[in-house]
């Protein structure tokens, strides 16, 4: 049976504050748990929710054990298997990686749509075992806005490699910080799909879409970085059920049920061993469009 603790409050507290704490960076192995005792600490937007699933859960929510996200899946694999699963998920819709991305929307007249950076690391358990982090397609459409209404002006193409360099740099900065509380916990990350060829891009300028690809691209590679500092990355870019239509929901942006069991099923993997196969450095769904 899974055993769900009682820390609403402090984690409602969480949307409130901005406060974070340093480390270093050096890869830890992961430490077994002890016997069947697992703590899983979920760090994503309104993907670690199961938004555009069937069932979503609130904000907080440590029950929501039918919720369709991956996040819950994941548990409720482990549940199924005998494990005791304490469940931490820190995710708020619409969270960006960093400052600097949330100053970006915050100049395109947006509200303040808080960090990962910021506001995640103080609340992770230092007793986590496995931690999960999705995070960048906030970010790529804060990116994109931007372009559109004229950032970068005649070099467009520095502009979103300026942009993109700094996230990675954030990135790192955020694993340190994790590293800092849960020295022990082995931590997968998600890379992003294609999002210029995504539902919600369809019918937009081909230059757009292009546009988002590379953005999608670099933010993909920062994430891929993380391999040598010891994060386990499961490729959403290049796994070719991710661009199905079934994969994404209606709003053609957050995965479907579909979707999601196939980000559970990767993930599960890499948790359950420690590990994933290096994510691809090149291949068709990066240039499904005019590279630009």
């Amino acid at each position: 049976m899974s055993r769900f603790p009682s820390r609403r409050a402090s984690l409602i507290a969480l949307a409130l504050l901005a406060g974070g704490c340093g480390g270093g960076d050096s890869p830890t192995s992961p430490t077994e748990p002890r016997g069947n005792m697992l703590s899983y600490t979920v760090l994503g937007a309104s993907d670690g929710l199961g938004v555009g699933g069937s069932i979503v859960c609130a904000p907080f929510d440590l029950g929501c054990e039918n919720g369709t996200g991956y996040a819950q899946t994941i548990r409720r694999r482990w549940v199924a298997e005998g494990r005791t699963v304490t469940f931490t998920n820190l995710s708020i819709p619409g969270t960006v990686l960093s400052k600097a991305i949330a100053d970006l929307a915050i100049s395109l007249g947006r509200p303040d749509p808080g960090s990962f950076v910021e506001r995640y690391p103080a609340f992770v358990p230092q007793t986590a075992t496995h931690i999960t982090i999705f995070t960048g397609g906030n970010d790529a459409n804060v990116i994109g806005s931007a372009v559109a209404v004229g950032a970068g002006g005649s070099d467009l193409r520095g502009y979103i490699d300026g942009q993109v360099r700094q996230w990675g740099t954030d990135l790192v900065d955020l694993v340190s910080r994790i590293r800092s509380r849960a020295p022990n916990a082995a931590i997968v990350a998600f890379n992003l799909p294609n999002l210029g060829a995504a539902p919600y891009m369809a019918g937009r300028p081909v230059q757009e879409r292009s546009i988002m690809q590379r953005i999608a691209s670099g933010l993909t590679d920062q994430v891929n970085g993380l391999t040598g500092r010891g994060v386990a990355v499961v490729d959403l870019m290049c796994d070719t059920r991710v661009l199905q239509p079934s994969s994404f929901s209606a709003d053609g942006f957050h995965p479907s049920d579909a979707g999601y069991a196939m980000m559970a099923e990767s993930g599960f993997s890499a948790l359950s061993s420690g590990s994933a196969p290096l994510p691809e450095p090149s291949c068709a769904s990066r240039s499904v469009l005019p590279v630009f």
